[in-house]
């Protein structure tokens, strides 16, 4: 809130008159004559004092969708919500929310990497005639992502359909409010949700991810109850590896490119190139083992780190600025980990979609981007798997 808002709220009549805050032609010295004598000019003051306060007051909401800093937060950096919905589905008797075919529906945009994580892991499960999907509009605007309209024509892919649950919402906000009318926070996606109940089940990728992962494989075909993501043999590496790549690369894009200091960004984007180095030490490690990151095994921490790694070049280099290097020509073992998984895997290439990827960040964060200018580059978004840039084969 800035200084002159602050005044608005706490000052009496006569100082933002005084001060001529509003109601031009009405001077200091008439309402003084006039003042507590005239109930016309009390009743009109109140009125134009009320309709200021609803003109320069930006809602709650409003506030919480963009501000991606809070204000007055002078270390300027990006701090994410925890996420507010966290039930579970399950498998044990008398579960609130047991795993049945058809009964939830996932949220979810092409844009974001964290939904992307629950549509990978669906298709890996062999889960899409179990659970249903649809995806919003890849603008992000004041009132959080809207759901598609039968005019959009800028919204190519799968099920970039208005809401199909609820006939008349617009929003992805609406969902959260059928769910609790007084919720406060973000609008975020992926969204979980129960069709029987009418109520969100689970906001948080990584736990609906692991939902995906095992509670519906009673309900699936066994080669899809084969893949495993979270074996238990590698589970104290998925971990820990899951633990410094969320902080250091998949959040640490959003430090950088939203930090609102040079302090808060230097420290976010070295960290950022930091930890890949590290992933791409790691791969180097384990390249004789097979081609995931740990090895033969495909697990969630490939499915993790593949959600950031394809938006980087086409997005996360210029916009978010994490300009030290590029994935295709600096971390070659990276680069090549991930054009495995999106050309060698339908659940990772088909659910990629750089239109919407694009024009999301550059047309929706307009305090980066203020012309929406969405670059041509690169190009292609994603190399094929035969091909190199010039730089590394260079040094091969």
């Amino acid at each position: 809130m800035s200084l002159i808002q602050r005044q608005l709220r706490i000052r009496p009549l006569r100082f933002l008159i005084k001060n001529n805050y509003f109601a031009k032609g009405l001077t200091y010295s008439t309402l003084s004559t006039i003042g507590a004598r005239s109930r016309t000019i009390s009743k009109t003051a109140r009125s134009v004092s009320s309709q200021l306060r609803h003109i320069t007051m930006p809602s709650s909401e409003e506030t919480k969708i963009t501000d991606w800093v809070k204000p007055g937060d002078k270390t300027g950096e990006f701090k994410r919500q925890v996420s507010s919905f966290r039930n579970w589905i399950s498998r044990e008797a008398g579960a609130q929310f047991p795993p049945e075919a058809g009964r939830y529906h996932l949220y979810v945009s092409y844009a974001c990497p964290w939904a992307h994580r629950t549509l990978i892991t669906r298709k890996l499960k062999g889960l899409e005639d179990i659970i249903s999907f649809s995806v919003v509009h890849w603008h992000l605007g004041q009132k959080g992502w809207r759901f598609a309209t039968a005019e959009d024509q800028d919204a190519p892919g799968e099920n970039v359909i208005p809401d199909p649950l609820h006939e008349g919402f617009t929003h992805i906000r609406d969902v959260y409010f059928e769910s609790d009318k007084e919720y406060a926070g973000r609008f975020t996606v992926p969204v979980l949700y129960d069709k029987k109940t009418r109520q969100i089940v689970n906001n948080e990728s990584s736990e609906i991810v692991r939902m995906l992962g095992t509670e519906f494989d009673d309900l699936i075909e066994e080669k899809y109850r084969s893949v495993v993501l979270y074996p238990e043999n590698l589970r104290s590496q998925i971990d820990e590896t899951n633990e410094w790549t969320y902080n250091l690369i998949n959040n640490g894009v959003y430090k950088a490119g939203f930090a609102t200091t040079s302090e808060a960004y230097e420290k976010a984007v070295i960290a950022l190139f930091e930890a890949l180095d590290r992933a791409e030490q790691h791969l180097a490690s384990v390249a004789d083992q097979g081609p995931y990151y740990f090895g033969s095994a495909l697990t969630e921490a490939d499915i993790r780190l593949y959600v950031t790694l394809v938006r980087f070049d086409p997005v996360y280099v210029q916009h978010f600025k994490c300009n030290i290097r590029d994935i295709r020509s600096g971390y070659p073992r990276l680069h090549r980990w991930m054009r495995n998984l999106y050309w060698g895997n339908a659940a990772f290439g088909q659910t990629t979609q750089f239109e919407h990827i694009k024009w999301h960040y550059t047309r929706s964060h307009t305090q980066i981007n203020p012309f929406s200018i969405t670059p041509v580059g690169p190009v292609p978004h994603i190399l094929p798997l035969e091909e190199e840039v010039r730089a590394v084969v260079a040094r091969v």
